[in-house]
C-alpha cells in the first residue's frame, strides 16, 4: 500500500554524493523534497535534475532541503552529474542517493518488495520509481506526486504546493484551485462561523455557505 499523506516518512541510512546520511537527522528542522528517478542517464530525469539545481535557491528561501534518489551507484551519479551540467547548465548541488540495492525505493513503496536487485535492471524495470515526496519538519509526508518516465515534472507547481502547505500548517486556512501567493484563501471547515467572525472581523465572501473566502493574511 502506498505511503499515505500524514504518515511518517520512513527513516533510512544511505550513501549519497555528499556522503552517508541518516535521513531524519539530515532533514533536521527543515522541510524536504525527496524526488526519485528510475536510472541515471535517462532523458527526462537529466532535465529534472538540472532544473532542481537551478531552482534550489527558491526551495532554500522556503526552508526546504532537496535530495534526489536514483537506482544506480553513487559513482554513476557523479558521472551523470557531468551530463546534467552539459544538458542544462546546472550540475546537482544537492545530494543524490545511490539506491542500487533498491532499499529506499522499496521502503517508500515505489517498487514491490519482491523486486530483484541482484539482476541487471533497466529504467523500464524501475519505471514506478518516479514519485516526489514533500516531507515536513515533523517527518510526516505532506504531499506525493507520481509521474511517468515520459512526462517531466513541473517544479513550479511543487513550489506552489509548498507555499500552500506551509501557509495552511501555520493557520486554519485552505487554498482553492490554481491558488497563487496573494490570492484569496478559504477559511478551513474546522473553523466555526463564530470563530471566523472573531478572526476575520471584515467578513468573508461566501458563494456557497461552506466556501468562505478571505484575503490572505499578512
Amino acid at each position: 500500500m502506498p505511503l499515505a499523506i500524514n504518515s511518517t516518512a520512513p527513516n533510512f541510512t544511505a550513501h549519497t554524493t555528499e556522503g552517508m546520511i541518516w535521513f531524519h537527522n539530515w532533514i533536521g528542522d527543515a522541510w524536504c523534497v525527496l524526488f526519485s528517478h528510475p536510472k541515471d542517464f535517462t532523458p527526462v530525469c537529466t532535465t529534472e535534475a538540472g532544473v532542481m539545481a537551478r531552482m534550489k535557491p527558491e526551495f532554500e528561501r522556503r526552508g526546504v532541503k532537496i535530495i534526489g534518489l536514483s537506482l544506480d551507484k553513487v559513482e554513476d551519479h557523479s558521472r551523470w552529474s557531468d551530463d546534467i551540467r552539459t544538458a542544462t547548465g546546472h550540475a546537482p548541488n544537492y545530494p543524490l542517493i545511490g539506491d542500487v540495492d533498491l532499499k529506499v525505493a522499496k521502503l517508500y513503496d515505489m517498487l514491490p518488495a519482491e523486486a530483484d536487485e541482484t539482476v541487471a535492471r533497466t529504467a523500464m524495470d524501475n519505471a514506478t520509481a518516479r514519485t516526489l515526496f514533500v516531507i515536513g519538519p515533523d517527518k510526516q509526508i505532506k504531499l506525493t506526486l507520481s509521474y511517468p518516465m515520459t512526462t517531466g515534472r513541473d517544479f513550479n507547481e511543487i513550489l506552489r504546493a509548498i507555499d500552500s502547505l506551509q501557509l495552511t500548517a501555520r493557520q486554519q486556512l485552505a487554498t482553492p484551485a490554481n491558488w497563487q501567493q496573494g490570492d484569496k484563501v478559504a477559511i478551513a471547515s474546522s473553523v466555526s462561523d463564530t470563530e471566523a467572525r472573531a478572526r476575520f472581523p471584515g467578513g468573508w465572501e461566501a458563494p456557497v455557505p461552506y466556501l468562505r473566502l478571505v484575503e490572505m493574511p499578512a
